[in-house]
């Protein structure tokens, strides 16, 4: 039976990655008009069927023009000759020349299809809830994430503490006409204020001081910053760039309350500047989501076992010196003024353990077994966080992490865990392990960081020359570097797997996941740009 499941699996996930990218981006689409009209058919939250109603046409359309473009396309490549040289670089740099079949008018149709779902799922839903919040009932157009963003911008722009002490043994202390009490909790961090400085501006119309507009134009900025720093293969990042944009996981938070995509755009920045091998600049920006919510810690504390550079103690100390001056700027000033008000709000309200009860109350497994259990409510809580901690420790201690793409992939199955198991969450904060898994896909089709040659005078790396193949002895065999890591061939022999180069006698290893990024004589030298 499991072997039955294993070779269904095997052959769904082949039949999946042999689809051209215009079939591709149909079935994305497609896939995501079904999540939409299922929105609209089972969803709770009426701000979440208007979303569904405005976003399933844009997916549609997109869905029959990218098939029809995929139908067209795949006819006029039969028409290539099966000998035709596919384009791109060959091995010694070269551009080869482009097969006569090469059908440009696909990407445009791609990219117009891609322009078609952004504006009709994202942008479009996003500035009409935005226009109705202003001018009718503003709770019914936005999520209370939203207003309490908003709210604690506000106090913290007229020099007030965005945490309050709401409730004592519950006991509500304080009450605001017309709002619920939930939403007096300000359950993110220090950093999350930013975005809602703008609502504290009185002489703009309050259209332009959502901070829906901020969680938006933020998250595509840093984005496309993170991923103009991958390279490889296009694709993958194609993919990406849709699912942070234009797909589900994105369009709906981003148009009705959109403040875990921030945090989720930084994180995708850290994770390619540790693939990078740049830890300072991963450790500002784990750093810096760090410092929104508290989502972003285990990818901060998984990612330190990957950090990798010429001298792995620097490397650390670098990832771990961006982490905290970020972090610590940002939380500890706040949460040392007022600490009572600062665990009360960013602790025990999310975990449900003040006199409030928590609106995060999908119908997970750790909800629906604390809702049937209420008496061991504490005592569930505990379990979970020292047992689910000693688990993760010797999980780490045996099996840690290598690369980027694994520490993404390992956190996103924790936090995978961990929100199905939490005894108050959101179905919606699922986006965050579907997102972290799709990196780890785009991550391990990536480059490795660019080649280093040997120290010049001054002491700093140098560039290796362009390699290519030579024919030769054993003793003059060359090395190639390939967008996988770095294979060799000795003088007629076979091509070694990117794990191993075989020079004469010696023998270079992958070591700590990396491939060694330069190759002098007998000596290689990791390194880090």
């Amino acid at each position: 039976m499991t072997a039955a499941l294993g070779s269904a699996g095997g052959g769904a996930r082949g039949w999946i990655g042999g689809l051209s990218p215009e079939w591709g981006d149909a079935l994305v689409y497609g896939a995501s008009a079904v999540f939409a009209i299922l929105t609209i058919a089972i969803a709770g939250i009426p701000l979440y069927r208007q979303w569904g109603e405005m976003a399933v046409g844009p997916y549609l359309v997109a869905t029959v023009g990218m098939g029809v473009v995929a139908h067209v396309a795949a006819r006029r490549r039969q028409c290539v000759p099966a000998a035709a040289p596919s384009p791109g670089p060959d091995v010694a740099g070269m551009e080869s020349p482009r097969p006569p079949g090469s059908l440009r008018w696909t990407k445009v149709a791609r990219v117009a299809a891609f322009v078609v779902v952004l504006g009709g799922a994202t942008v479009v839903p996003l500035t009409m809830e935005v226009i109705w919040r202003s001018e009718g009932n503003p709770s019914a157009h936005v999520q209370p994430e939203v207003v309490v963003v908003e709210r604690a911008g506000a106090r913290a722009a007229s020099g007030k503490d965005p945490y309050q002490v709401i409730d004592r043994n519950g006991h509500v202390l304080v009450h605001v006409a017309g709002q619920p009490t939930y939403e007096l909790y300000y359950p993110y961090l220090p950093g999350m204020v930013l975005f809602g400085l703008s609502s504290s501006l009185d002489k703009h119309p309050s259209r332009l001081t959502d901070a829906r507009i901020q969680f938006l134009a933020f998250t595509a900025i840093v984005t496309v910053l993170a991923l103009a720093f991958v390279r490889g293969a296009d694709e993958p990042r194609r993919r990406v760039l849709q699912l942070l944009t234009v797909l589900p996981a994105a369009a709906l938070p981003l148009a009705t309350g959109g403040d875990d995509m921030p945090v989720v755009a930084l994180m995708l920045l850290a994770l390619v500047a540790l693939q990078r091998r740049r830890p300072l600049l991963a450790g500002l920006a784990m750093g810096a989501a760090s410092s929104l919510k508290f989502t972003a810690w285990p990818l901060a504390v998984f990612a330190a076992w990957v950090v990798f550079d010429r001298r792995p103690a620097r490397a650390t100390l670098w990832y771990l010196a961006g982490v905290v001056v970020v972090t610590g700027v940002v939380v500890a000033p706040v949460a040392l003024a007022n600490p009572t008000a600062f665990i009360d709000n960013v602790v025990r309200f999310p975990l449900g353990l003040s006199g409030i009860a928590s609106p995060a109350a999908s119908p997970l497994p750790g909800h629906l077994l604390v809702s049937a259990f209420p008496r061991w409510h504490r005592v569930y809580v505990y379990v979970l966080v020292l047992g689910g901690g000693a688990l993760l420790a010797l999980r780490l201690w045996k099996a840690p992490p290598r690369d980027a793409a694994a520490a993404a992939i390992f956190t996103g199955w924790v936090m995978l865990i961990a929100i199905m198991l939490a005894p108050a969450t959101r179905v919606g904060y699922l986006l965050y392990p579907v997102d972290l898994l799709a990196w780890g896909w785009m991550l391990r089709r990536a480059d490795e960081p660019a080649i280093a040659g040997p120290p010049d005078r001054s002491g700093r790396p140098g560039r290796l020359p362009p390699l290519r193949w030579h024919a030769g002895s054993a003793s003059d065999g060359a090395a190639l570097a390939s967008g996988a890591g770095v294979a060799a061939a000795s003088g007629s022999g076979p091509l070694r797997s990117p794990g191993q180069v075989e020079s004469g006698t010696s023998k270079i290893v992958r070591a700590n996941g990396v491939v060694p990024a330069a190759l002098s004589g007998e000596i290689t030298t990791p390194h880090s740009q």
